[in-house]
């Protein structure tokens, strides 16, 4: 057995910022890509496209980052239940880091033809392979050093890395878009935002560079020889009921995110300025509600958060859709902010709430399939979902309203069949089993 009592356990402060850059500058990496699909991939890498089917096939590249975070939750999971988790942070922050910034350099369709798309779902594909570990071990690092009863609030910081990372993603694309013209951005301003990711990595690295390892992982006598046939075998229940539960948030989110920038900027006229904006707005509340409702987390539980969450998510995506369709700013704001509190009211206790269903011995891998599951579900199907059925409609996409609403239901069911968690210490969490 390690010797717990030789590892130097850092400020939770300066662990939980550490957590939070990594993830604002992986986030960061893997949101870029989303911005600029629903803008200019389509144009430039599916020339041959009508613009409906360019945009479907530039959210098809985006959809298989999702497909590849839950093969890269097993690779990674594997590494962080054999080998630390500290290792995770490092590997996956490379890999993501080095591939967005080749999206940058990739060639479009006009200069070498069909390799371009196929070039660009390659490093798709890796950047979903870096982000499918690096979720789980910055917020492993930080649940299994925080103290139990706050263990919510702690784990919230790396929450907030994703809306950092997406509003500096699109506030590069913003500044770029008020500055260049529409030639320049589509000639090569779009690649400026891929290329700063390379400097993100490097500061990323620096900052995690000395973090120490897991206490809980260093307790940890027997290591799971194969985590994921553990997984598999043990807990393959409470994998699938995650994956449902989480499906939600990733549908609202990449919906608000991804899919209306497209809709907006191509259905109903509205600038590319404007709709940024109203985004931007909505996931700047979302991110500075999120250490205050964790913390409501550690006071009143896991569960029922969650599914008060999904609840107000079933409610409100009819009308998120029609004030969307009204294309008005303040109105689109409103709908976008109504979905993103309803959204967080759901995630800033996941980082506690996942790691605490899972046994330690394959927390890393368990947490991480369950956690990139529901992204697939919810984040690599929705923009392509809900493209085709609002091109089915009218001017108010009533379709995608009741595709988002079924979402909720789906994981309102889920969330139900969960326990709860809290206030059991990490060490001694109760895994649920399959």
């Amino acid at each position: 057995m390690h010797d717990v009592r030789t590892v130097r356990a850092p400020s939770m402060l300066r662990l939980a910022a550490a957590s939070l850059a990594g993830t604002a500058i992986e986030f960061y990496d893997f949101f870029v890509y989303g911005t600029a699909a629903a803008l200019v991939l389509g144009p430039l890498f599916f020339p041959t496209f009508s613009p409906v089917a360019g945009t479907l096939a530039a959210f098809a590249t985006f959809g298989v980052g999702f497909v590849a975070r839950p093969l890269g939750s097993v690779l990674f999971g594997h590494i962080g239940d054999r080998r630390g988790r500290r290792p995770v942070l490092v590997a996956s922050l490379l890999l993501t880091g080095a591939s967005t910034v080749a999206v940058g350099c990739v060639p479009t369709y006009d200069t070498i033809g069909v390799t371009a798309p196929l070039l660009l779902l390659v490093l798709r594909f890796l950047q979903g392979l870096g982000l499918g570990g690096e979720w789980a071990g910055a917020v492993l690092l930080t649940v299994e050093h925080a103290p139990a009863g706050r263990r919510g609030l702690w784990s919230s910081f790396p929450q907030v890395g994703p809306a950092l990372g997406f509003l500096l993603a699109n506030g590069v694309v913003l500044g770029l878009s008020a500055t260049l013209s529409e030639a320049q951005f589509a000639a090569w301003g779009w690649r400026v935002p891929f290329w700063a990711a390379g400097v993100l990595a490097l500061i990323g690295l620096w900052l995690r560079s000395s973090l120490a390892e897991s206490p809980r992982f260093l307790e940890i006598d027997d290591h799971a020889r194969v985590p994921l046939a553990e997984v598999v075998r043990e807990h393959w229940r409470l994998v699938l009921l995650t994956a449902g539960a989480l499906s939600i948030g990733y549908a609202v989110f990449y919906a608000v995110t991804t899919w209306s920038l497209a809709y907006a900027t191509e259905r109903l006229d509205v600038s590319r300025s404007v709709m940024l904006t109203c985004i931007m707005g909505a996931v700047l509340v979302k991110g500075s509600l999120t250490p205050l409702v964790a913390w409501l987390g550690d006071l009143h539980g896991r569960r029922p958060l969650c599914l008060i969450g999904c609840t107000a998510t079933a409610l409100w995506m009819f009308p998120m859709v029609a004030l969307l369709a009204t294309g008005e700013p303040l109105l689109m704001f409103s709908g976008f902010l109504g979905a993103m509190i309803a959204f967080i009211t759901m995630f800033a206790v996941i980082a506690a709430y996942l790691p605490e269903l899972y046994e330690p011995r394959v927390r890393c891998t368990g947490a991480a399939v369950g956690y990139n599951l529901g992204g697939v579900l919810g984040g690599a199907l929705t923009p392509i979902v809900a493209t085709a059925l609002a091109d089915q409609g009218g001017r108010v996409p009533w379709g995608v309203g009741a595709y988002m609403t079924g979402v909720a239901l789906l994981s309102l069911g889920c969330f139900a069949l969960l326990p709860e968690t809290r206030p059991v210490p990490a060490a001694a969490a109760q895994p649920a089993t399959g």
